[in-house]
């Protein structure tokens, strides 16, 4: 029953935004212009309001972080090895590795974790907390490491890759959200009540939201013959990133709550901003549609499997 209650608003909350962007219920740049919404407005305010209310309390999260941490840098590893096997061509290995690594984390992993009990973690954190505070420093994570790998794949390695990492970091909002955050608690400030509420209900908002433009970007996905290297990117960031975090989730020893956190941040789909990033940064576009397509299915079937083991 947990799997079922965790997984099914999450995946029919997708295929609602699949089914309006198919129909003519809304207007064809509708749900692109909710994602806007979503991304500028609904996920900064999620991410600083609950890390101002939660951060205080966040002792043992540098393990947390360490584990995420470890497991996209590894999984950024087995990707370029698996693009040399499969002789990826140069010019879209930036986009095969950043489908296999960059995960959908705000839109499809919190809506999953959210949907779990609220359980303690690591010394008394909430199972919903601890999630947030490791969401949002991967989110950067996964925004530095996305640019760089798509620069380097177009022989830009250099003093020139600085610019486009520090451009597009400037103009991040989750970014800009986790470190106005982190600042605010460390300053020792507390928000005025209206505030608080008047974000809380903007954060709620992000979630829902980011999964009707999740399920309307499948509706758009390229998905051409050369299915091959998107699939198995697909099948990394799922299947094998999932893995990756169980052990590097065990290497940090973490509890059994803390390593499916781990593994469903791990196994989320890869994330619809990497193909904004694709295109921008001169990738592989296709691969970057069919790969975003393709681990919705890889990922559901490895979250189905990872919800289960949830020690409630």
């Amino acid at each position: 029953m947990l799997v079922i209650n965790a997984l099914t608003p999450v995946f029919l909350i997708v295929a609602l935004g699949a089914w309006l962007q198919k129909s003519t219920f809304v207007s064809p740049g509708f749900l692109r212009e909710a994602n806007r919404v979503t991304y500028w407005l609904g996920l900064p305010a999620l991410l600083f309001s609950q890390l101002v209310s939660s951060l205080h309390e966040a002792a043992g999260a540098e393990k947390l972080l360490g584990a995420m941490f470890l497991t996209t840098g590894l999984a950024i590893l087995a990707a370029y090895a698996a693009s040399w096997l499969m002789r990826v061509p140069e010019a879209a290995t930036g986009t095969f590795v950043q489908g296999a690594f960059r995960g959908n984390l705000a839109f499809v992993g919190l809506p999953i974790i959210f949907a779990l009990p609220d359980v303690p973690v690591l010394d008394g954190l909430s199972l919903h907390s601890a999630a947030v505070i490791a969401v949002a420093p991967t989110m950067v994570l996964y925004n530095v490491g996305g640019v760089i790998v798509l620069t380097v794949s177009q022989h830009a390695l250099g003093p020139k890759m600085i610019w486009p990492v520090v451009k597009q970091l400037a103009v991040t909002p989750p970014l800009l959200a986790t470190v106005a955050g982190i600042s605010f608690v460390a300053l020792g400030w507390t928000l005025p009540r209206s505030l608080a509420h008047t974000l809380g209900a903007l954060g709620e908002m992000a979630l829902p939201l980011g999964l009707l433009s999740v399920g309307g970007s499948l509706v758009t996905a390229q998905l051409t013959g050369a299915w091959k290297a998107p699939l198995s990117s697909a099948v990394l960031k799922s299947i094998a990133g999932p893995l990756i975090g169980l052990a590097s989730a065990r290497w940090f020893g973490l509890g059994p709550r803390e390593t499916v956190l781990i593994m469903i941040l791990a196994a989320a789909p890869t994330a619809i901003v990497s193909y904004t990033m694709a295109v921008e940064l001169k990738g592989d576009e296709k691969m970057a549609s069919a790969t975003i397509a393709l681990s919705v299915v890889t990922s559901l079937v490895a979250l189905a499997v990872i919800v289960g083991f949830f020690p409630v």
